[in-house]
């Protein structure tokens, strides 16, 4: 099963399935000289953790991380950084009842079809529990950038149709954690917090948009034709299960624009040429700008909901009624926060190396 490995010259490969022993990823192109501790990786995987909060599966995991390799006496050697977190909580009897019957929404009757027969148990590696792998590269990565300036962070904008107010980037920071939400917009974020309820209420569920922002990102990054940085990041970013659609900077709103509109005219600032607005997302021609880059992904509703719908009873061939009953998110915007955070953050790192401006040297400082 290729396609489980992500990045160039900083690579993640994760594996595991939902409802097997364990999951996690290898990380492979850490610089070595990186102060590097599980403590690090943890305060990551604690904000995407399972069963905090009622916008969350109720999944009691603790998603405790153990480094395996690569980091010696808190240092990165430079070889693969391996990590493992156990499953504690699986529970993959619960899925029986659908080993035959492909659940509406999700990739259950396409894995059968690629590999003539899948993992049933919380749809194994197609589960979002996946992302834990994701989180665990991606919290190396932030800690790799924040050592040359860089910061990424991110925030729901819309959830089941409530759209957030504008925000300053200290509202981001400020104000994301304080809500199970993470919305910055506090009043937002409550009526936000009704349409989740009414959702679960129902037996439903609702998607949303969340916006991803790196700042400090020096000009230049990226590759002018097939390696662009914009086009790596939205790879990255679809590459999250849910995530049906992506955009950078005025994104669909730049097919309403004029180019008199659209078009960052250049000004001098500090005694350098740079973009006077940032329409463009902090990426022209597959190359950084050196303004915030600004990304958004469209997330679907949760696929798993309570509500009947239509399947197919795979062993009898006969269309049925499903409800799917377990433990999972009535919405996944709010969880998808730290794991888009962690993919433009992987992207961004694997362009720092591959530009030569992230010198190890500097990390042993």
């Amino acid at each position: 099963m290729p396609g489980n490995t992500f990045g160039h010259s900083f690579r993640i490969t994760t594996w595991g399935e939902s409802h097997g022993s364990a999951v996690g990823v290898v990380v492979d192109g850490v610089p070595a000289g990186l102060k590097l501790s599980e403590s690090d990786v943890q305060k990551e995987l604690d904000r995407r953790r399972p069963g905090q909060s009622e916008v969350s599966t109720p999944r009691s995991e603790s998603d405790t991380v153990e480094i395996l390799s690569g980091v010696f006496e808190g240092i990165t050697t430079g070889t693969p950084i391996s990590m493992l977190v156990r499953n504690r909580n699986a529970n993959p009897g619960a899925y029986d009842y659908i080993r035959n019957i492909p659940r509406p929404g999700h990739a259950d009757l396409f894995y059968t079809e690629k590999y003539g027969f899948r993992d049933h148990r919380g749809g194994g590696r197609s589960s979002g529990r996946e992302t834990i792998g994701r989180v665990a590269g991606g919290a190396i990565a932030k800690k790799l950038l924040m050592s040359f300036g860089i910061e990424v962070f991110a925030h729901v904008i819309e959830l089941g149709g409530v759209k957030a107010g504008p925000v300053t980037v200290e509202d981001i920071l400020n104000n994301v954690e304080k809500t199970v939400v993470r919305c910055a917009d506090l009043n937002a974020a409550e009526l936000m917090l009704e349409k989740v309820r009414l959702a679960r209420d129902e037996g439903d569920s609702i998607g949303g948009i969340v916006e991803i922002i790196a700042t400090g990102v020096p000009a230049g990054l990226g590759e002018p034709v097939f390696g662009k940085l914009d086009a790596d990041i939205a790879g990255g970013l679809m590459s999250i299960g849910a995530v049906k659609g992506v955009e950078i900077g005025a994104g669909f709103e730049c097919a309403r624009m004029k180019g008199s509109q659209m078009n960052d005219a250049f000004v001098m600032k500090d005694g350098q040429v740079v973009p006077g607005s940032n329409n463009a997302g902090g990426v022209i021609g597959g190359l950084s700008t050196g303004l915030p880059l600004t990304c958004r992904i469209a997330v679907k509703p949760t696929p798993s909901i309570s509500k009947s719908q239509k399947s197919v009873d795979m062993a009898a061939m006969g269309e049925i009624d499903i409800e799917i009953h377990g433990r999972h998110d009535p919405t996944i915007p709010p969880r998808m926060v730290p794991v888009a955070e962690s993919m433009l953050a992987l992207v961004l790192a694997d362009h720092m190396i591959r530009s030569g401006r992230m010198n190890p040297e500097y990390l042993l400082e």
